[in-house]
């Protein structure tokens, strides 16, 4: 990225970088560590970290906030935390905000490099259009949030490099355009951009091989092997789990047991029908400060019988920066976290609470919402689509292991027939996890 940065920059030219690789915080992280470098206002290397993941920029912002604080206090320096919390906002912002401000401002924006997180989530024309209309009042509106992006910094009369840190099938939420969208983007309005890819870039779970094929056909494009990060910075024991992972949602048995076996050894799965269980065994597992935590789908809401409550508002920041003093930490196992509170961010040891909204069918899995008293199919592929990338989020968290809670279903509530868990908990005993 250094390379590609310093050869836009001497060169007077403007370049898109696609990096792939580790799920989690590890792209984040280096996506951080790029922009840290170039932090000076004063230079035309300025720099700035964007995310349209608002938990991930709060905790982020107070992250660093409660950081900077420390290190002041440790020189005998008294900062000012609204100070050093402003300066910190101006060095990572939601991309929705930096979107806003440059629809108003038509200048060219005071970065030169611009890193986005997750770039797969930015919006597409669809919703950025209906968004506009309806919250900025602008009904002619017909971009693409990765073309508007693009566009602002095409501003430039000399240089300007966007860095796409891109997750594989991390797409959650309505509206999120998956990474063709900004090479579509690339290819029909600004050809004259220089593109550098990672090779992975064309792996099923970025859905993207269509998309760069037509690329090449209109733009420069560089495949650059450097450009996928193989091992995360922080996931040391987890290099691999987001292989099985894969293999366990795309109900490939083999794979998923085999994939499963080079990743025990250093990084324990276990399987469990009790709760109680799985919280005890996190206690037993962590050490020290060691953080750890229950995620949950946001769509599982069959889990009121075991205290869990989706619909119950957390605050991530105390939820992943307090400590095991504050009842309002992930340590007190009382709030649960969803996949938007969790993508990008990472447990030490995670417990994954599995409801029936995503179940075991004989074919493949069957997706369902709880809507009034009943369970409903989910039958749009694209909301489906979302739902097994929501399990893919939460069972990637996690850096040193997790413990998977099935519940063993209840005969007297129909929400709950045993029926619809105990063919998960088959399934993940046939591709090897252990049961606690």
């Amino acid at each position: 990225m250094d390379r590609v940065i310093e050869s836009a920059r001497t060169q007077r030219k403007k370049a898109i970088c696609f990096i792939t690789g580790v799920p989690g915080a590890g792209k984040t992280l280096v996506g951080l560590d790029v922009a840290t470098k170039h932090m000076d206002a004063s230079s035309e290397l300025h720099s700035v970290y964007l995310s349209g993941n608002g938990p991930l920029v709060k905790i982020l912002c107070e992250a660093l906030t409660r950081d900077e604080i420390a290190r002041g206090k440790a020189q005998n320096l008294q900062l000012r935390v609204g100070e050093t919390r402003k300066s910190v906002e101006l060095f990572i912002q939601n991309v929705h905000h930096f979107r806003d401000a440059y629809l108003i401002d038509a200048r060219a924006p005071i970065d030169h490099v611009v890193i986005f997180d997750e770039a797969q989530r930015a919006w597409t024309q669809e919703q950025t259009s209906k968004f506009m209309a309806q919250k900025k009042g602008r009904s002619n509106f017909n971009r693409s949030e990765p073309e508007f992006l693009i566009s602002c910094m095409d501003r430039h009369q000399d240089w300007a490099v966007v860095i796409c840190l891109v997750g594989g099938g991390q797409e959650i939420n309505t509206g999120e355009a998956g990474i063709s969208e900004w090479l579509r983007a690339i290819e029909h309005h600004y050809p004259s951009w220089e593109v550098h890819v990672s090779q992975h870039l064309t792996d099923s779970e970025y859905a993207a091989t269509e998309a760069i094929a037509s690329l090449q056909r209109q733009a420069h494009v560089v495949f650059n092997e450097d450009l996928h990060l193989a091992v995360s910075m922080r996931s040391f024991r987890a290099e691999h789990v987001s292989t099985f992972v894969k293999h366990l949602l795309d109900r490939d048995k083999v794979r998923a047991t085999e994939a499963l076996l080079a990743v025990r050894q250093r990084y324990p799965i276990v399987v469990t029908r009790d709760l109680s269980k799985a919280k005890q065994w996190l206690k037993s597992q962590a050490r020290g400060t060691e953080r750890y935590g229950i995620v949950v789908s946001s769509q599982a809401e069959r889990l009121k019988p075991h205290a869990i409550n989706v619909r119950s508002p957390i605050d991530p920041v105390h939820w992943f920066l307090d400590d095991k003093h504050d009842v309002r930490s992930s340590y007190y196992l009382e709030d649960v976290a969803t996949e938007f509170h969790v993508q990008g961010l990472e447990l030490d040891w995670a417990c994954v609470v599995w409801d029936a909204d995503l179940r075991c069918g004989p074919d493949g899995w069957r997706h369902h919402q709880f809507v009034g008293n009943k369970w409903q199919n989910i039958l749009k592929e694209e909301r489906q689509l979302y739902l097994k990338n929501a399990y893919r989020v939460l069972l990637t968290r996690a850096r040193q292991g997790m413990v998977i809670v099935v519940p063993p279903g209840e005969p007297e509530d129909p929400t709950r027939d045993a029926a619809f868990y105990d063919p998960i908990f088959q399934y993940l005993l046939e591709v090897g996890v252990s049961s606690l």
